[in-house]
Formats: structure tokens, sequence, C-alpha cells
């Protein structure tokens, strides 16, 4: 898609929204790596983001979506094609059913947790702490302490890349460990969640216990994507790559936290190949170590070259 393509969008009124032209991944990642992406387009409605949808799709034209930038990597020398944030997809909502909440997808976790306080509603609670939105809450099928996505989500509405919009229930959705499985190149537009009703006074004090429980064992206040390996069956990521020595190691500006030896944090000049190269050494620290090969959570996009 170039210039000429989106000037063409806006002038039909095809599209509302923001669109940006040579936009730094770097500002739109929790890492804060990332050279610039051809093309970032905010659609504020399903609809502008249907024809931004079809349109890559004709043209053949590459498109990813980046939530709010966590569990994400992003390459030095930037992408090229669209990125596509759902930023303005943030509501929240009481159904018609007791209990359900219809959430947009680029819903800030916090934003969501902090609804639940106020309005009574109980089973979130041990996700505080989480970053990024409910959309990328539930495609990593994101957990903590025990509860995952999966144990609240009712339904998700999808639009695949023709623009074709899906409401998926729960069982349809093939919930695992920081997965989910959702159909290739698919959407999230919202999700439908169960919860229970409680005190607000009780909900914020579970709240407070989960996340003051994650400060002390992650590190909260510093620039990472969260856990960089997934869990190996029967087994702990952070443990392994602690025990394999390399709690503190570094490349340039990426450092294996302190804190939890499973959370790389951008020291503040970090880029995206001090990340990767920081993850092949500990990959293969802990696979000389306990012959386990870990696999990463985090998702790379771009090029360093």
């Amino acid at each position: 898609m170039t210039a000429k393509d989106v000037k063409e969008i806006f002038d039909r009124g095809l599209f509302r929204g923001e669109i940006r032209f040579d936009e730094p991944m770097s500002a739109h990642t929790s890492l804060k790596t990332g050279g610039p992406v051809e093309i970032m387009v905010f659609p504020e409605d399903p609809l502008s983001l249907k024809n931004v949808l079809s349109a890559c799709e004709r043209e053949d034209i590459p498109s990813f979506v980046i939530g709010a930038g966590t569990n994400l990597l992003a390459g030095d020398a930037g992408a090229g094609g669209v990125a596509i944030s759902l930023r303005e997809f943030r509501s929240i909502e009481p159904t018609r059913d007791e209990g359900v909440l219809f959430v947009g997808a680029g819903t800030p976790l916090a934003m969501l947790l902090g609804f639940a306080q106020r309005n009574g509603y109980a089973g979130l609670e041990a996700l505080a702490g989480i970053p990024g939105s409910a959309g990328g809450a539930v495609y990593m099928n994101a957990g903590s302490f025990g509860t995952e996505m999966k144990d609240i989500v009712v339904s998700v509405s999808v639009m695949n890349r023709h623009g074709d919009m899906e409401i998926l229930d729960r069982d349809s959705l093939g919930f695992a460990y920081r997965r989910s499985n959702l159909p290739e190149g698919s959407v999230i537009l919202s999700v439908n969640i169960a919860l229970g009703r409680d005190d607000p006074d009780a909900i914020r004090r579970r709240t407070r216990e989960f996340l003051e429980k994650k400060r002390a064992a992650q590190p909260l206040g510093e620039a990472s994507a969260g856990c960089v390996f997934r869990n190996p069956p029967g087994d702990s990521a952070g443990r392994l790559i602690d025990a394999a020595g390399c709690r503190g190691m570094r490349a340039g500006g990426a450092e294996v936290s302190r804190v939890h030896a499973n959370f790389f944090i951008n020291k503040g000049n970090a880029t995206c190949r001090d990340f990767m190269q920081l993850m092949q050494a500990v990959k293969a620290r802990v696979m000389e170590h306990s012959g386990v090969e870990l696999e990463p959570e985090i998702k790379v996009v771009g090029g360093n070259d």
C-alpha cells in the first residue's frame, strides 16, 4: 500500500482514523525498539479496519496488528507494509447477560481491571500488572497466579483478512498455555467475558495483594515485553534460565532481569539486535545446562539489516 493508495481511501471516505507514514515502531512497543514501519493506521471503527484489510489483501500487501505493543520485538530496520493499531477499539459495556462485559480489543487491561473494581466485577484480580490490551490478552491467553483469559472468555468477535466478521465461542478457540487457536490472520475486534460479583472494596484488596506479589517477583518498572520464553511442560523458563547462570547477562543495552530471569529489559539504548543476540545466548546456555530447548513467547516483526 503506497501513500497514493492511502490517499485514495481517504478521498473515497472509506477510512476514519489516523494514518502515519514511516512511523517509528519504538514509540509503540513496550521494549522501545524498532525502526520505522512504512504505514501505520489507527482505524476508529470496524468498517475502516475492513477497508484497510481488504485493500492489503487485494494488493498483496503485508499487514500486522500491533495491539498495545507488548510481547512484541520490532526490528531495527523497520518493516514494510501496514501496521494496524487498535487503540481506538477501547470500550467496556455491561451486556444483557448478568456478569458479562463487552470489551473492545484495544482496551488496556489496566483500564478493564479499574472498571471491574469500581463496579463490583470479580475474577480479574490475578491479572493485575499484566500489560497490554484485551485483544492481545485473548490472543496469548494471558494468565497469572492460576487465572487465564480462557477462564473468563465467553466469545470473541474477529475479522478475517477479507473483512468478514465472525463470532467465535470459547470452545472453538482451542485455548492452551499462552496460545489460542484463532483462525489464521484473524484480527480480534472485541471479547465478551463472564465475571462474578463482589464488593468493590474486597475486589480492590485482592487486586492490590496480587499486584504486590507481582512487584516483588517481576521488574514491573522496567521496559520489558513480559516473559520472553514459554514455560516448558512441567517446568519454569525463569528457573531454567537462572539455573544456567544467565541472570544479569547482557548484550548491548539488553539485560536478563536480576529480579525475574525470564524478563529481558531495555537498559535505555537496546536495539532489536541486542535482544535477539541475548535470546540466542540464553537459549544456548539453557540447552547446554539442562537439555531443554526454550521456545520464544514474544513475536518478532520487521528486519535488522
